[in-house]
């Protein structure tokens, strides 16, 4: 273009594209191994921040803040409950502060015509936030009974049709104890269930009776939702005072009990997403260094005829950048591709809900990890263009010469 219409920056990048297009192959393997470099970063970033997310978001899905269990342990952790629930469930739902309590009581259920045991959970159908309606309806009548996916396959059972179970089996004398005909009136989808584990509810009082008179008023968790504008920590405080018998958890501090139990995924994504980026900034700064020695000449006789240094370190440094920015897409593409492969094998980690996700994508993490690969670029393409733009002409040319 003109000279009065080419600006100092129109210069350097067409410089620098030329440059880049001088070696086809070896700029588009390097693009590439960035790309993987840049997939394998977004995805540890998303395993360190997502799944702590996902668990979040599970927690608050229904809108219940606390969670109260017997004392000194956690919801369902043991076989422990709460004795005179009916009780402490009346008292909570009087509080101010308080709008729903959602007693729940797990227990077993077997069913023998398919030799089949399931988990049961014993909900007042009103206020339950254990699962999601997906066809049907909840149970209302003693006899009701909603089940899952899984567990209507293991039954050979549908909507509508009953079946036989009980809440005790005795091994050796192969009696069961409990028994009871049930109607399936729903099918659900559990929130904090595992992915395939089988599992129905039932009224919490129809669990109660199967399991015997032992059971009456019986809970093995109450979950809370505070009204709008409550102070979670202070309702958590003032609950646990007033009622000695249990452990009241928050959000925040199950959260925080889930950080320390899965400490080490976020310690393996720390890892190898630094080991990935360090790779990637070895591996262009590699390239922009063989780059510059093969261009030992050419910047001397740039720098012979007027060409500032800066200008020089410019151009190779925004090369280094675009080969960054260009695999940062292809990376993003590879990352949330794998991610969502990786994710549906760690899916049947034993014990986890179905609806927790290890990789999960927000946009803050893909902002961070392009921000980081941009970085790596400009800072992989420093060093080897301020050392070939600061050679001496006169020896460097004279060598070009001889060579």
């Amino acid at each position: 273009c003109p000279r009065s219409r080419c600006s100092a920056a129109d210069v350097i990048g067409t410089l620098a594209a030329a440059s880049l297009l001088r070696h086809r192959a070896r700029t588009a393997l390097a693009i590439l191994g960035v790309a993987v470099s840049a997939a394998m970063l977004l995805d540890m970033v998303m395993l360190a921040t997502g799944m702590r997310e996902s668990f979040r978001g599970l927690l608050l899905s229904q809108g219940f803040q606390l969670r109260l269990s017997p004392r000194g342990t956690l919801p369902f952790d043991t076989e422990a409950t709460i004795r005179g629930a009916d009780t402490l469930v009346a008292e909570l739902r009087a509080r101010p502060g308080v709008e729903r309590v959602s007693p729940v009581l797990g227990g077993q259920l077997h069913f023998p015509s398919r030799a089949v045991t399931a988990t049961a959970l014993g909900i007042d159908p009103a206020v339950q936030g254990d699962y999601e309606l997906v066809s049907g309806r909840s149970p209302q009548a003693p006899g009701e009974i909603v089940a899952n996916d899984a567990m209507l396959r293991a039954l050979g059972r549908a909507v509508g049709d009953t079946v036989r179970a009980a809440a005790g089996y005795d091994p050796q004398l192969r009696t069961l104890s409990g028994e009871r005909t049930l109607r399936i009136v729903g099918r659900v989808r559990f929130i904090y269930l595992a992915l395939d584990q089988r599992a129905v509810a039932l009224p919490i009082a129809t669990l109660r009776a199967m399991n015997g008179p032992e059971w009456a008023g019986r809970t093995s968790l109450a979950m809370i939702r505070l009204k709008p504008g409550a102070d979670v920590e202070r309702e958590r405080a003032a609950i646990e005072a007033s009622f000695p018998r249990v452990t009241v958890i928050s959000t925040a501090e199950a959260l925080r009990q889930m950080d320390q139990r899965l400490s080490y995924f976020r310690q393996l994504a720390v890892i190898l997403g630094a080991v990935s980026l360090v790779v990637g900034f070895l591996l262009v700064t590699t390239l922009v260094t063989v780059s510059v020695n093969e261009r030992l000449g050419e910047i001397s006789v740039m720098r012979a005829i007027g060409v500032r240094r800066w200008r020089v370190v410019a151009q190779i440094v925004l090369e280094a950048a675009a080969i960054m920015l260009v695999a940062a897409p292809l990376g993003l593409a590879l990352g949330l591709v794998t991610a969502r492969w990786l994710n549906s094998i760690l899916a049947h980690f034993p014990g986890l809900p179905e609806r927790i996700d290890f990789f999960l994508f927000q946009p803050s993490a893909a902002w961070s990890s392009l921000g980081l690969l941009a970085l790596c670029g400009i800072l992989a393409g420093v060093y080897p263009s301020w050392r070939g733009a600061s050679q001496p002409i006169a020896t460097t040319l004279r060598q070009e010469a001889v060579g």
